[in-house]
């Protein structure tokens, strides 16, 4: 009873995290577009308009929940909830510092992108059920973007896995922090990593892992729907995309996953290329400021610290960038992120055997 209670209090606080990380989330999304618009953004509600994005979600939660009386009910019903459950579950490997996961899996990375995946069909079933032309038609890019986005991702993956030889990604992020000379030899890599710090995050430990880093970063953008390959749902053209009909809380479940999504491919990149929960700060001489910053609140800070950048990246490029065409789009990923991926992957594999 006890094990149950535990992963179902885990559950809970991942939920409730999801939920304030998506308030907090839409409020500061309005701020940087009003900036960057030169705008105000939310005032009213609330100091300095605080309070605006409370106020939207009680309107969704008070709102009716209508189904089009077209629509297949029990698709339409159920897509919101595979959407965001998807997502949802890829937080259970995620590792937030030394010791700290949720479910510490061998084949955690592998988990986590199978689980993703799902959300695909999610979205298909919010088109299809609507049976809305409009829906349909964001639904349809929507598959098609994230399936083909998912190879230059799965190779820019494949380009650290091969480094690290895992896919544990407790084991991935602890060989980015202070290693013995003996795990440094064993591992294969730079002896820099005795010093901790920066310089033992896998972007410069293999600095090929950098391009494979935009490389990712870019197609976990478009696998989030968000500019500028939000083509999926892009107002100009298909009203709201694949959530046009929905309504309430239903519509809440679809935005909650988005933004989930987005903290999550964020989370990913950073265990994978930026260092994981381990300290930026190096050992220098006595002067020891990794061994003063690493342990498990620190963990935690560093970990959220970097997603939190990558998330305003992401912010940044939405109200900066024009939304690119189809055509654009399957160029960018099959013409140029997928070679590029995969010489990455071919480079990590000739490293791994050169360092050996």
């Amino acid at each position: 009873m006890n094990f149950y209670l535990k992963y179902f209090a885990i559950a809970i606080g991942l939920f409730a995290f999801s939920g304030l990380f998506t308030l907090f989330g839409v409020y500061a999304e309005r701020k940087v577009s009003a900036f960057i618009q030169d705008r105000l953004g939310p005032t009213e509600t609330g100091k300095y308009g605080t309070l605006q994005t409370i106020a939207d979600v009680l309107k969704l939660i008070t709102k009716e929940l209508i189904i089009p009386a077209a629509a297949d009910k029990l698709l339409f019903m159920l897509a919101p909830a595979i959407i965001f459950i998807a997502v949802f579950m890829g937080f259970a490997a995620i590792p937030w510092a030394p010791g700290i996961a949720p479910s510490n899996l061998n084949l955690g990375l592998y988990y986590i992108f199978a689980i993703l995946s799902i959300e695909t069909l999610g979205i298909l079933m919010a088109g299809w059920g609507s049976n809305n032309k409009y829906s349909i038609l964001g639904a349809m890019r929507s598959a098609a973007q994230i399936i083909s986005y998912e190879i230059p991702a799965g190779f820019a993956i494949i380009s650290v896995v091969m480094i690290a030889q895992t896919l544990n990604l407790q084991t991935i992020s602890a060989q980015q922090g202070i290693l013995s000379s003996e795990n440094t030899k064993f591992l294969g890599i730079w002896d820099v990593t005795a010093n901790g710090g920066i310089l033992a995050w896998n972007i410069f430990r293999a600095p090929h892992l950098i391009i494979a880093f935009v490389i990712y970063f870019i197609a976990s953008l478009a696998e989030s729907n968000r500019a500028p390959f939000d083509i999926p749902e892009a107002e100009s053209e298909l009203v709201s995309g694949f959530h046009t009909e929905y309504t309430g809380m239903r519509f809440a479940f679809v935005f909650l996953a988005e933004y989930s999504m987005m903290f999550l491919v964020s989370t990913v990149g950073v265990i994978l290329f930026l260092g994981a929960w381990n300290t930026p700060l190096p050992n220098i001489g006595p002067v020891h400021l990794a061994d003063w910053t690493t342990g498990a609140a620190w963990g935690v800070l560093w970990t959220i610290i970097k997603v939190l950048l990558l998330v305003g990246v992401q912010m940044w490029i939405r109200w900066t960038l024009p939304r690119l065409r189809v055509d654009q789009l399957m160029n960018l990923c099959w013409k140029i992120l997928t070679p590029l991926a995969f010489i990455c992957m071919l480079i990590s594999g000739i490293w791994r055997l050169w360092m050996m």
